[in-house]
């Protein structure tokens, strides 16, 4: 890492403050914020994305939107708390760590029914830091459990960006990553370019060429070929919500490397926190999948690459079953098939 490597989201003071992410990685920018609906907007253009970094920003923006609601009566208070959970849960609607940052934040208010207004705030406000900090731990415990699979000298591929920049910092795919370099430097990465919003050649090499672990850069179409050549020894990806029967969604793509990887036979594991886990969605067919602006497929860099009158999908993810995932590393350690138990499992400990 850079000797000052900056956290995509941090407190300075009072105010939130976010690294751009859409201008990386040519320059390092922050936005502060000092009011939730700057948090919202942020979330919404993907300044600030990864599905746990967006939940600690959901957190982050209830504890700014908390400071600011002018009132000192407890029942307004509350209702227009409420009121802004609301918004924030739905800034983006793939992700599950956003919902539940949010409703874990606003639990707040019925663990603490006689609670005035200061207390609520202040209480609001250790919630959301206590999500910052723990997302931080939950990354290194994902690291050291996933470090375990991955083989000596192993040429690993990822797809998009589940690193630092997608969490609160280290990351979930890539702390796997960063934790089998530091015992083993003689592994490679490929990074996915990640088309169209390109995480992986903007934020993946970025934060593996600064964290000094080899990584090369390839494109989306080239996976095949690379597992053809046997190339590839392992596949890690990150997730945005985890069904009860281990279906993952991820970015759109990533259903294809998982194919791929099966058809090879190469082990395809998902890093993701507990949060990421929907225990009441049953299968993958329920995940809302978010539709994003077609202008981000047909132009680039600010300019039309696609004919004026043709017209573009650009779904942001896809779903990846669960009959074609080796584990699901998380915190507490490696979930295993059949997933249904091994969820459960470890949501109750």
């Amino acid at each position: 890492m850079p000797e000052k490597w900056m956290p995509p989201i941090y407190w300075d003071g009072e105010t939130v403050a976010i690294l751009d992410q859409r201008v990386l990685p040519h320059r390092e920018e922050i936005i502060r914020c000092t009011h939730p609906r700057q948090v919202i907007a942020a979330i919404k253009t993907m300044a600030i994305r990864g599905a746990p970094a967006v939940g600690v920003a959901g957190a982050m923006a209830l504890a700014l939107g908390a400071r600011s609601l002018k009132t000192s009566d407890q029942k307004t208070f509350r209702r227009q708390f409420s009121a802004l959970c609301e918004k924030v849960k739905v800034a983006r609607p793939t992700g599950n760590n956003l919902s539940w940052a949010v409703e874990r934040v606003h639990s707040v208010l019925a663990e603490n029914p006689d609670a005035g207004v200061p207390e609520l705030q202040a209480r609001i406000r250790e919630a959301a830091d206590r999500i910052l900090a723990e997302d931080v731990l939950d990354n290194q415990a994902i690291g050291f459990h996933g470090k375990q699979v991955i083989p000596l000298g192993a040429h690993i591929l990822t797809y998009c960006n589940a690193g630092a920049l997608a969490t609160a910092d280290y990351g979930t795919a890539l702390g796997v990553i960063r934790s089998a370099y530091a015992a083993d430097p003689s592994i490679h990465v490929y990074s996915c370019e990640t088309r169209p919003f390109l995480q992986g050649s903007r934020l993946t090499a970025y934060e593996l060429a600064c964290a000094g672990i080899p990584v090369t850069l390839i494109t989306d179409n080239s996976v095949g070929s690379l597992m053809q050549q046997k190339k590839v020894d392992v596949v890690v990806v990150g997730a945005d919500r985890i069904a009860a029967n281990g279906d993952t969604a991820n970015k759109i793509g990533t259903y294809m490397v998982a194919v791929l990887a099966h058809r090879h036979k190469i082990p395809f594991y998902v890093a993701a926190p507990r949060s990421t886990i929907d225990p009441g969605i049953t299968d993958g067919r329920a995940i809302p999948i978010e539709q994003r602006d077609p202008d981000e497929v047909t132009c680039f860099c600010g300019r039309r690459v696609a004919p004026v009158n043709v017209e573009a999908l650009n779904p942001a993810f896809d779903v990846t079953p669960s009959s074609l995932i080796t584990g699901i590393i998380t915190e507490k350690g490696m979930l295993k098939k059949p997933y249904g138990r091994s969820i459960r499992k470890a949501l109750k400990t």
